[in-house]
């Protein structure tokens, strides 16, 4: 180890003495350019130097400075001639920040430059403290000045080294006065320190062994790293300290040597006897220890093997328990949810009504409780598969809209959905997962909401990308942005949103919502024309915001942000880990952006196909609810000052074929409407209706707006009054009491609902699209009017609410118990059009009654084709026997489906069914226009 030490010693100092060398020779490289300056500048008349010669000759000769990157040199100015100097030079001295420097004794302006640091001619190098205190060294004692290290232009450490230009040769005692009053100027230079050292260890033997450190130790409490790596080794070894002299008196520097790894030990050590005993030790452990690793990896590789049979064993007995469950659950709820509805179509009394709607409001959210529950446990067993049907995307977000539009009218809250024109119109996917979706993160923000809005929008993935690079903003480091919660709720973004309200994503504004717009308008070149489309839908609100320490746990089952949120405002917090795993499914992501006392913004992608209205087909069908053509040409004037609010309630005017432009105020809307003060309409056409938001209005304006309207029709302007509407998220029926409107409308605004509205305020008479006036398919009760029945179910309750519920929509029905009695009645030829079979039953189950019931059908079919008639009674090779058989079960477990279809089931109706679910199953079967 002595040696180690002694080699490691005498390698330091080797490299530290030719580490002087080599700086000392690169210092009078940096002298003989100051003498060369002194005596071409000022010992020539006129001077025989100027900025072109010596950018020249400093470039010309840097092969000698090879360490240095870049010289320059900086004349004595006094105060007294500063006007004249700046006069003679063209330009006036300025500070390292590039200022005009201030009045002081006397200044250091940069007049020659080499090419490689041009931008800092013209500066004073006075003008910084520390610098200033170098050169006032530097010319007092006539020796080179370094300064503290510092990164260079290369990202390299270095030093500048400053020399003082004298007038006259000054011998080595003199005195610091007489170096003052001689002093012409100071020659600099960038020196890289870093590649000065590299050079250095690049050409001795043995630079792989050692850790090299070079310091700038004039502070020892504080040493500067000028070469190295601060990062400690791994293993400690020996090291040593040699004391560097560049030549300046003031700086003080030193270099630290290591061995990169621990020395060896010799061989000698490991020949003794002591050595092999200890080898044949180690040897004798490692092979005792390999056995027994042997051992415990293959004892544990069989409790692993056990316990995977027992997590696969659990994992069917789960599947059974939640079938079971649910089965179990459902079937009393259907029972219970169906005399309800039966209850509630009979003449009841007021509070008797109350009461049973109080019920069915009650089971209804338990039974969606109870989904949410199997949903979370079907995705854990991978047990969740989407469908791919067509559907319309713009009436899904209105259905959703049409069901929180009561509460958040009761909040005072706008609500407001936008898809852009660039989503097709049918697209293929599941739109009941999608519906779910959209539902928890709107629940979820009508749920925290109290003021301001709630905005969703879509848009396609490409256009929504542009948007959203083009306004990058630098956000600190921290959960959404935010280091902690005061700087979450301080931070400042824009408030031209829909309510005015600031929204928790500063990107969500109206510049990025324009460029938007913009990319709808204008057809983008790289569009994708492929079937998939990739939508991302933002629910933007202004709530309470979710707490900093809680956003990590926001996808989490069955947690909430803390435990007085399920209190205050209720719920199970499984909403949006569902609709994360939905996400996902669908091939897309999901985040968000929440600051407390602001709000949030979720947004999600989600991937789905085009679906052209040509590829509808009876094996697809699709719940389409077209708009009514009555307004198509129709004009409209719109006063809003909201850009992104009157954005919203054009894209649902222009939904009904109504051309639309906006005004901020009122004024501006009369003046628009006369022609005069410089407006005028984009359209030549008039517009019927005068649509106001609620707060561009004021009871002032009953009278002087009818006035000045009857004024603008007798002077000829406007030949007929515009209708007066007003858009309200408050009670319309108060504001109509207050306000002198033809017409209050009541947001959220959708499609169908402004549609009814404006039929009402403008007089036009709805006509019905044909499709409508086909009772026969376009209704439940035209479907099952007349139609013979067969419902088999074991439990009594649930018979009678079926029967009931059939019956009202015009169905004769006929109720079997069991299985075999179903068979009993089921004997060709049928007299039956459908049966809706329970699958859990004694006896006989509804799989098994099916099976039966197939085999007979393919029996009498297979005679029918061989010609013999004795059972096929009417059966013919065109129509075989066929009865449609509907799973009736409350059993929502994919397993479960997929057994139907296996024993030849025709579809399944979920208990407690509605009328919209039963009109969807049985449609394609008693609905003659989409019977085969």
């Amino acid at each position: 180890m002595r040696k180690a030490e002694e080699g490691l010693i005498s390698m330091c100092e080797e490299r530290a003495r030719m580490l002087q060398d080599q700086f000392a020779v690169s210092v009078n490289h940096v002298h003989a350019l100051a003498i060369l300056v002194a005596t071409f500048h000022y010992e020539k008349h006129p001077p025989a130097l100027d900025q072109d010669t010596f950018a020249d000759y400093t470039a010309r000769t840097s092969f000698e400075r090879p360490l240095l990157s870049g010289v320059a040199y900086a004349q004595r100015v006094v105060h007294a001639d500063r006007e004249s100097f700046e006069r003679q030079q063209g330009w006036i001295i300025k500070t390292m920040k590039h200022e005009p420097s201030p009045v002081q004794d006397e200044y250091a302006p940069v007049i020659y430059s080499q090419e490689t640091v041009s931008y800092i001619e013209g500066l004073d190098m006075m003008s910084g403290e520390e610098d200033r205190e170098n050169i006032l060294r530097s010319r007092a004692s006539g020796k080179a000045v370094l300064t503290r290290p510092f990164r260079l232009m290369s990202n390299h450490l270095g030093v500048v080294l400053t020399f003082p230009v004298y007038l006259v040769d000054l011998t080595a005692d003199a005195k610091e006065e007489d170096r003052v009053a001689a002093t012409a100027g100071y020659l600099g230079g960038a020196f890289d320190v870093e590649s000065l050292v590299e050079n250095l260890l690049r050409q001795l033997a043995g630079n792989q062994e050692l850790v090299v450190n070079v310091y700038d130790v004039t502070n020892n409490s504080n040493p500067l790293l000028m070469y190295g790596s601060e990062v400690p080794l791994g293993n400690p070894s020996p090291w040593h300290v040699c004391m560097l002299d560049f030549g300046d008196p003031y700086r003080k520097h030193h270099m630290i040597c290591r061995y990169r790894n621990k020395p060896h030990v010799p061989w000698s050590a490991i020949t003794t006897p002591s050595g092999v005993f200890v080898i044949f030790m180690l040897v004798g452990y490692i092979l005792y220890a390999a056995w027994s690793r042997y051992d415990n990896v293959k004892e544990d590789c069989r409790k692993m093997e056990e316990l995977k049979k027992r997590a696969e064993a659990a994992d069917i007995a789960k599947s059974q328990f939640l079938a079971t469950v649910s089965h179990e659950i459902r079937t009393p709820m259907n029972g219970v949810l169906g005399m309800l509805d039966m209850l509630l179509d009979t003449d009841l009394k007021s509070t008797q009504r109350d009461y049973a709607q109080t019920a069915q409001v009650c089971g209804k959210a338990l039974i969606s409780l109870i989904n949410e529950v199997l949903d979370r446990a079907k995705i854990e067993a991978g047990k969740l598969d989407l469908e791919s049907v067509p559907f319309d995307l713009r009436s899904i977000l209105d259905d959703v809209i049409s069901l929180f539009s009561s509460k958040s009218r009761e909040k005072g809250i706008e609500l407001a959905v936008y898809v852009s024109e660039r989503v097709p119109e049918i697209l293929l996917g599941d739109p009941g997962r999608f519906r779910q979706i959209i539902t928890n993160l709107v629940g979820n923000s009508i749920k925290f909401t109290e003021r301001g809005h709630i905005f969703v929008q879509v848009h396609l993935a490409d256009h929504s990308n542009l948007a959203t690079e083009a306004k990058v903003e630098p956000v600190a480091i921290g959960m959404n942005g935010h280091k902690n919660e005061t700087t979450a709720v301080a931070t400042s973004v824009s408030r031209n949103t829909l309510s005015g309200f600031e929204a928790a994503d500063s990107r969500n504004n109206w510049e990025n919502f324009k460029l938007l717009l913009s990319y709808e308008k204008n057809e983008m070149p790289y569009e994708s024309v492929s079937d998939k489309v990739t939508l991302v839908v933002s629910v933007e609100d202004t709530g309470i915001g979710i707490p900093l320490e809680a956003q990590g746990k926001v996808f989490t089952p069955f947690m909430q942000a803390d435990s007085s949120t399920s209190r205050t405002y209720g719920g199970t917090g499984i909403g949006l880990s569902i609709s994360k795993c939905l996400v996902e499914i669908m091939g897309g992501q999901i985040n968000f952006v929440s600051r407390p006392h602001v709000g949030s913004t979720f947004t999600f992608t989600a991937v789905l196909q085009r679906c052209d209205r040509s590829a509808i087909n009876d094996s697809k069908p699709v719940m389409l609810h077209p708009l009514p053509s009555s307004f198509k040409g129709l004009s409209a004037l719109l006063v809003d000052r909201r850009l992104v609010r009157a954005t919203v309630t054009k894209y649902h005017l222009q939904r009904l074929g109504i051309t639309s432009e906006v005004v901020a105020t009122i004024e501006l809307a009369l003046g628009a409407l006369s022609g005069r003060n410089g407006h005028s309409l984009a359209s030549t056409k008039l517009p019927c209706m005068l649509l106001i938001e609620s707060d561009s209005w004021s009871s002032k304006m009953d009278v002087s707006l009818r006035s000045r309207l009857l004024e603008m029709k007798q002077n000829g302007h406007t030949p007929v009054l515009p209708k007066i509407i007003l858009l309200t998220a408050a009670e319309s029926d108060k504001l109509k009491a207050n306000y002198a409107v033809d017409f209050v409308i009541t947001k959220p605004l959708k499609a169908s609902t402004l549609a009814a509205c404006l039929f009402q305020a403008l007089g036009i008479t709805q006509t019905q699209p044909s499709h409508e006036k086909r009772d026969s398919s376009g209704s439940l009760r035209g479907l099952l009017l007349g139609k013979n029945i067969l419902v088999v179910d074991d439990n009594k309750v649930n018979l009678r609410v079926a029967a009931g519920t059939l019956k009202k929509f015009g169905a004769k029905v006929e109720c079997v118990e069991s299985g075999k009695d179903a068979l009993t009645l089921l004997q060709i030829p049928y007299k039956f059009d459908l049966c809706l079979m329970d699958i859990q039953m004694p006896e006989m189950d509804g799989f098994e009654a099916t099976r039966r019931i197939r085999a007979v059908e393919a029996r009498v079919n297979k005679q029918a084709d061989a010609g013999d008639d004795s059972e096929a009674d009417g059966a013919t090779g065109a129509g075989k026997w066929h009865l449609p058989v509907l799973a009736m079960t409350a059993d929502v477990i994919q397993a479960t489906h997929e057994e139907c279809t296996k024993c030849g089931m025709d579809g399944y109706v979920t208990k407690p069914f509605e009328e919209k679910q039963l009109f969807q199953a049985v449609q394609k079967f008693l609905d003659p226009g989409m019977s085969s």
